[in-house]
């Protein structure tokens, strides 16, 4: 992928490039990878943050990723790059290691080291750059992209022929909290905020998936050392394991995507409720690491932590005279409202997509389906063309739980860079699956039986 360097507005507009990236998360990240090489594409990429950073909050020393290590950025899609995870290894002198220590699930922070490797590699990304608006050049056919360099504060204009949104989804609060006061953190800043936290006398975790359950046992450990109580509150009846047996698996298939994506959306909504614990369970390993224990601190004595199952939050506020969160809970099962008291806050709430500010100047150039969402196309696209903008994950709704699945990351690139070139260069898998999801073809369909 050849690159163009970047100016000033002032001076002439750089590009126009093939293609422009905004957002530099793992899946852009794979897309800059996996063209670094195709010498038809010019692409540029641009991100806020002033160097690559994945969930840093959250890299806890033992957590791991939930898919293997296939799911890096590009091996999936071409195994004999050189961005390979297997070649980071093996370029720090720790495949051995790997290889020894017998598990397909890299540590995150490893993972995100990775990343910065690759990304460290790849002469297209300009961090640090914040893109404030996209215009449409009707006369030229290219999207003006106008970004602010952060360190700078310099003004630059880029164009380019076609976008690839991978901004990502920022962290969620629940309303009840918004505006709240106090110190209250979400998860994405726990490491940040860890030695203060566990000064308090009390502290709540809010929320039912993996980042709750690896807070909460973190906070397990250390509870004899400090001395606070710990209480973890989730509005799931039980603690979903992360389903991850193989023809489940077969859901993250070209196949599945296929058939969802032809479902009507009414259909389509419904399923991605009922499947949140194929993406947001917890590892079987940590629910029962969590059990071991609690077992262990129980043994000579009642340990001051609480597991609320079935317990929706409802509403909250904050006494700055005491530092003390109160928190209205509902047993959802039971339908009885009761109040909780905590120092420390922690909300493990996820994350949810929004809408970038910067896409106002282009919206009557987008899709949108009855609720105002993407309506993102088989082939990722989300604009009027069907061949303009491009869209990473945040596509749940049309595309299933393979739209944050890192392991379908180098698939939906290769997908991409088919419509960038208008041929494919990498192979795009077809069918990998072997059930069938719908009608099995052949079949003639009956009206009665």
């Amino acid at each position: 992928m050849s690159t163009q360097p970047a100016t000033p507005t002032s001076g002439p507009e750089s590009g126009p490039y093939d293609f422009i990236g905004i957002g530099l998360g793992p899946f852009n990240l794979g897309l800059a990878c996996l063209t670094e090489p195709i010498d038809e594409l010019s692409g540029l990429f641009l991100e806020s943050k002033p160097d690559f950073d994945w969930h840093s909050g959250m890299l806890l020393e033992t957590s791991t990723l939930q898919t293997p290590f296939m799911s890096d950025l590009v091996t999936l899609a071409d195994p004999t790059s050189p961005y390979s995870f297997l070649n980071y290894l093996k370029e720090e002198g720790r495949l051995y290691s790997f290889y020894i220590r017998e598990s397909f699930y890299p540590l995150r922070s490893e993972y995100n080291d990775y990343c910065r490797w690759a990304a460290a590699k790849l002469p297209g990304l300009r961090f640090g750059h914040q893109v404030t608006s996209v215009e449409w050049d009707a006369a030229g056919e290219v999207y003006l992209v106008r970004a602010e360099e952060l360190a700078t504060g310099e003004r630059k204009t880029f164009r380019g022929r076609r976008l690839v949104l991978g901004t990502g989804t920022p962290a969620y609060v629940p309303d009840a909290c918004q505006d709240l006061g106090g110190d209250l953190i979400h998860n994405s800043r726990y490491l940040d905020t860890k030695s203060e936290l566990q000064a308090k006398e009390s502290i709540t975790v809010v929320g039912s998936g993996q980042s709750a359950a690896e807070i909460y046992y973190d906070l397990l450990q250390d509870i004899d050392a400090h001395g606070y109580e710990l209480t973890w509150v989730t509005r799931s009846p039980r603690f979903f394991p992360l389903e991850y047996t193989k023809l489940t698996l077969e859901m993250t298939s070209p196949e599945y995507v296929d058939y969802f994506h032809g479902l009507p959306s009414a259909t389509r909504d419904r399923l991605v409720n009922s499947q949140k614990n194929l993406y947001k369970g917890i590892n079987s390993e940590l629910i029962n690491d969590i059990f071991d224990l609690l077992y262990i601190k129980n043994r000579r004595g009642p340990c001051p932590t609480r597991l609320l199952t079935n317990t929706a939050l409802s509403e909250a506020r904050y006494d700055e005279t005491t530092a003390t969160y109160t928190l209205g809970l509902r047993q959802e099962e039971q339908g009885q409202d009761f109040s909780l008291a905590t120092q420390g806050l922690v909300l493990a709430t996820g994350y949810r997509y929004q809408v970038p500010d910067f896409l106002a100047p282009v919206t009557d150039r987008i899709v949108w389906d009855e609720q105002g969402r993407y309506d993102v196309r088989r082939n990722y696209s989300i604009d009027t063309t069907g061949q303009g903008i491009f869209l990473q994950n945040a596509a749940t709704h049309t595309h299933s739980i393979t739209a944050p699945d890192l392991g379908m990351g180098a698939y939906r690139n290769s997908c991409i860079i088919r419509e960038l070139l208008g041929r494919e260069h990498y192979p795009v898998e077809k069918a990998i699956a072997f059930q069938e999801f719908g009608i099995p073809t052949g079949v003639r369909e009956s009206a009665e039986i």
